[in-house]
């Protein structure tokens, strides 16, 4: 059993914890170990290029903490496993585990080529990247008998049909991706690990780029509070269900989108 909180001093910290991050070179996955690492938390970047994860462990050097990136593709069994044997090495004992790493494809079924090469991609990144890190670090923690944090990342578009452009693909993994997190907090509660997702809406992240202004417009027209969102606010969302101040949530999906899907 994982005891409450007692007091708000220290609730929210994550001194001395590891994590795991997948996809923590950039975007929302470095904003989330940026946040880490001012809570304390020493922070393992999984991702596959490794010239950005040196640009985002001096980011992180500037913070305090022990971080190290290691290469790793998520679709890749033996990749996985080897990043995991190295992080083991180096830290020993995992906390906190964040299934970030994913990609997104626009397009149309129908448009796809025959063997629909792009649909099972994106599944198998956003999805089954997801299953195999839980897999394999989920086991160690059961193992250690500590409990642990996982928190895996999808997106308001679980809930939503984007039609321009058109996102079956990110969506439908996204969706899966939630009910996964549900029936993994069931399946992991005996071992004290809880299991929760964040599906954030648009986020000033380095995507955004690729949006014309139009769009950008019609989306913060859309949006409740007016505005995208920040990285550093999905951070601290998860910083939140990592830490002690959360020890009795498990199972959710927490939205962080502006209110947008409220006008969907």
């Amino acid at each position: 059993m994982i005891p409450p909180i007692t007091s708000m001093k220290g609730a929210f910290s994550l001194e001395g914890q590891n994590a795991i991050i997948t996809g923590g070179n950039r975007g929302l996955g470095l904003a989330i170990a940026k946040a880490f690492a001012e809570q304390g938390a020493n922070c393992a970047i999984f991702c596959r290029n490794m010239a950005k994860a040196a640009e985002a462990l001096e980011e992180l050097k500037e913070i305090g903490g022990t971080h190290k990136a290691y290469s790793c593709d998520v679709t890749d069994f033996d990749s996985i496993r080897k990043a995991i044997a190295e992080v083991y090495a180096d830290y020993e004992q995992i906390d906190i585990l964040v299934n970030n790493s994913g990609i997104s494809y626009n397009g149309e079924l129908l448009d796809m080529d025959e063997n629909l090469t792009d649909w099972f991609v994106t599944l198998d990144t956003d999805l089954n990247g997801m299953v195999r890190m839980t897999y394999e670090v989920g086991k160690r923690m059961r193992d250690a008998g500590k409990g642990g944090s996982i928190i895996n990342m999808t997106s308001n578009a679980a809930y939503m049909v984007n039609w321009s452009p058109c996102m079956a693909a990110y969506s439908s993994a996204k969706a899966a991706g939630n009910h996964f997190t549900r029936c993994m907090a069931c399946e992991l509660a005996k071992y004290d690990i809880r299991v929760n997702a964040i599906a954030p809406g648009f986020t000033t992240t380095e995507l955004a780029k690729h949006i014309p202004p139009e769009a950008m417009g019609y989306i913060e027209e859309r949006t409740v509070t007016k505005r995208w969102g920040e990285p550093i606010e999905v951070g601290a969302l998860a910083v939140y269900l990592a830490s002690p101040a959360a020890a009795q949530v498990t199972g959710s999906v927490h939205v962080i989108d502006g209110g947008y899907m409220l006008r969907c």
